[in-house]
């Protein structure tokens, strides 16, 4: 691949990918807006569908928590918590804004060269009870879909719930492909994270 391919490539890829995840959340509005200071804090994660999860992973998922903190120009640090018996597993990354309301690149910098793109979208939220977020990650090897439901409680209307399977089914996703975290084992206990 000549070095205006490889120009090519890198200019046009992040247009293709933008339109993928626009074409992709079909039937549901696009955000005119996106109010950052109000997205910010705590989400719980209360269910997740994914092209490359099955039935076999859902053990996996444990209680799960997602901070979003607004830093400067807009840019949201991502800091994930989730328990593994008395353990809790951390780890971070940065959004940043794209040209629409609601849409995110995930910095990879530090993930060496060669690390893949991935697009995030608020599809939806009332920023105070829940969110659907839509990822797009394209690989060596395949493309990624991911859709979280997140909340800012455990308790979510079957209202919402419906809008999140409603998304699923705009990717392709199957039941097959959802987790929802496993609570049985879950005390809270501000020590552990």
């Amino acid at each position: 691949m000549g070095p205006w391919w490889a120009l090519w490539l890198i200019l046009t890829l992040p247009q293709i990918l933008e339109s993928q995840i626009s074409a992709m959340s079909q039937g549901f509005p696009q955000m005119t807006s996106f109010q950052s200071d109000q997205f910010q804090g705590e989400w719980f994660v209360l269910g997740l569908a994914d092209n490359t999860f099955r039935r076999e992973h859902r053990a996996l998922l444990n209680f799960f928590t997602t901070l979003f903190e607004l830093k400067e120009k807009s840019q949201f640090q991502v800091t994930n918590s989730m328990t593994r018996g008395k353990h809790c597993n951390t780890w971070s990354y940065t959004l940043i804004p794209a040209t629409k309301p609601g849409q995110f690149t995930r910095d990879n910098r530090g993930s060496g060269p060669g690390a893949d793109r991935e697009n995030i979208q608020v599809i939806e939220t009332d920023y105070i009870t829940f969110a659907l977020v839509l990822s797009l990650r394209q690989t060596s090897s395949q493309n990624i879909t991911r859709v979280s439901l997140l909340g800012r409680n455990w308790r979510l209307s079957h209202k919402t719930i419906d809008k999140f399977i409603c998304l699923t089914r705009t990717q392709n996703l199957t039941k097959d492909n959802f987790l929802f975290p496993d609570l049985s084992d879950w005390l809270p206990d501000p020590q552990v994270c």
